[in-house]
């Protein structure tokens, strides 16, 4: 197939009746699935949607904002999904960067080219539906996503139908993905963690059931239960939610769940050990990937042997080396590791409008990253961030070392490590703490800890307890915030 919503055709001759999506107020088979994104097809070719058009939609939890994503596609048009309940300067200024042919957004906006999802449902009801007689190629663009990234302005990421479907396969692959799956998707589908999730059950043919976040934590349950879930996605933010509202509750499915994947972000020790106890039997992946390349590595940490800083193996269409600081190949090691670069059909196409910065990450087929990273008996193992990666005296120090092993220490909720300057070392590490408030300890206590578990020079200069630690929302530690916290 060349694009995901072939497959969501070809499973509805396959397999008409089978359940495709569920949503907070309705479920679609296959043959309903594909019937609306037919409907929608049509009203949208009445704005003029056609062939390279761009969609601007604020993307929402909901099959209608699914089903218009893969009319757009069936249309050969480009998609460009915000999150939800986006803020108006954010649409317009996507919207006049694209240079947008509509935008679809559940609020009123004073924009050309606007028309708001209940317009579009009025008109889809009454409408026909669309009979094509192509699909779009695999090399055809399918959409354009706009990176949230830790500092700077947001990227426009560009995909094609080819990208998707591999990046499909990878996680399809991955997770040993049965044909009978039936998965929650829990995190924002504007974003590639739980879109490309969503991909890969359409080009399987399995079910997505699609939620606003885990706080309704009763509905989260009701959906196990009800459609006897198979999966689940979820970033590291969603897991602390789920154990803070309903303790070890998942362990009474612990005969039901065949796999939970986890990415986004670095899983807390804590939470990964809690989820094995309690999940002894079910596969347990922690994924490595961006927005520009998807799924390209992954671990099952249920297994029962420990790997530290292990993202596992490369998926089914990614290959890794890793480069020196001029781009050089070379075998990387844990005293010297190396910038991690991947290559695969998963990889983006460009950056939106930006081709210095596309030259910068993408050539010769390879997508090439910050991660400091080696490989050993063909699993990769991840040190940190060209910019997070503390240089202490020559010695280098990967933050998620000393986090790790302080979040494992009683007390201690949350964390993160920063470089600070050093006269005499140039730079060392300095760690904020979140206290749980369960036990009283001290920095002193902590410290004594920290110096019976690290070398010398990772150990760190001071401790800063704070209310909480800055985060994306799947959970990426804003480090660039703490350093401002660390100068004022």
């Amino acid at each position: 197939m060349r694009s995901v919503c072939e497959y969501v055709y070809q499973h509805a001759q396959k397999n008409p009746f089978k359940l495709c999506l569920v949503d907070s107020h309705t479920t679609v088979t296959y043959q309903e699935y594909w019937e609306s994104i037919k409907k929608t097809a049509t009203v949208l070719r009445k704005y003029g949607i056609k062939n390279g058009s761009i969609v601007v939609l604020e993307s929402t939890q909901m099959i209608a904002s699914l089903s218009l994503e893969l009319a757009v596609q069936l249309l050969h048009g480009v998609y460009v999904p915000l999150e939800k309940n986006c803020g108006q300067k954010k649409i317009e200024e996507i919207s006049q960067k694209t240079e947008a042919d509509l935008v679809v957004c559940e609020q009123v906006l004073p924009l050309q080219n606007f028309v708001t999802y209940k317009q579009l449902e009025c008109e889809i009801i009454q409408s026909s539906c669309y009979e094509t007689d192509s699909f779009p190629e695999l090399d055809d663009v399918s959409e354009i996503l706009f990176s949230t990234g830790t500092t700077g302005e947001p990227k426009g990421i560009v995909l094609t139908n080819r990208n998707n479907i591999a990046l499909a396969q990878n996680i399809i692959e991955g997770v040993e993905m049965g044909k009978d799956n039936i998965e929650i998707i829990p995190v924002p589908l504007n974003h590639s963690h739980g879109l490309r999730r969503y991909y890969g059950n359409m080009v399987n043919g399995s079910t997505v059931i699609v939620m606003n976040g885990v706080l309704d934590i009763k509905r989260f349950y009701q959906y196990l239960d009800t459609y006897q879930v198979t999966a689940v996605d979820l970033v590291p933010a969603s897991l602390a939610v789920i154990f803070k509202l309903s303790g070890d509750k998942l362990q009474e499915y612990k005969n039901q769940l065949q796999y939970i994947q986890l990415g986004g972000a670095p899983l807390p020790e804590e939470h990964k050990k809690k989820l094995c106890f309690l999940l002894p039997h079910t596969r347990l992946y922690n994924f490595y990937g961006s927005t520009e390349s998807g799924c390209t590595c992954i671990l099952n940490f249920n297994e029962g042997i420990e790997r530290p800083h292990c993202i596992g193996k490369p998926t089914v269409n990614a290959s890794f080396i890793t480069v020196d600081e001029s781009g050089n190949v070379f075998p990387a090691t844990s005293e010297k590791p190396g910038f991690l670069a991947t290559k695969g059909p998963m990889n983006m196409k460009e950056y939106y409008q930006d081709t210095q910065g596309t030259a910068n990450v993408l050539f010769d087929g390879y997508l090439y990253t910050n991660d400091l990273a080696y490989m050993c008996d063909d699993y990769i193992y991840l040190m940190g961030r060209k910019g997070d990666v503390i240089n202490v005296g020559g010695s280098k120090v990967a933050p998620q070392e000393i986090e790790d092993l302080v979040l494992a220490y009683p007390g201690i909720s949350d964390c993160a490590c920063i470089s600070i300057p050093d006269s005499m070392k140039g730079s060392v590490p300095k760690l904020f703490i979140v206290k749980s408030g369960s036990l009283d300890t001290t920095n002193s206590e902590l410290m004594q800890y920290l110096m019976m578990n690290l070398e010398s020079y990772k150990i760190p200069k001071k401790i800063q307890e704070i209310d909480s630690i800055p985060r994306t929302f799947n959970g990426k530690i804003l480090r660039s915030k703490l350093q401002q916290l660390n100068i004022q």
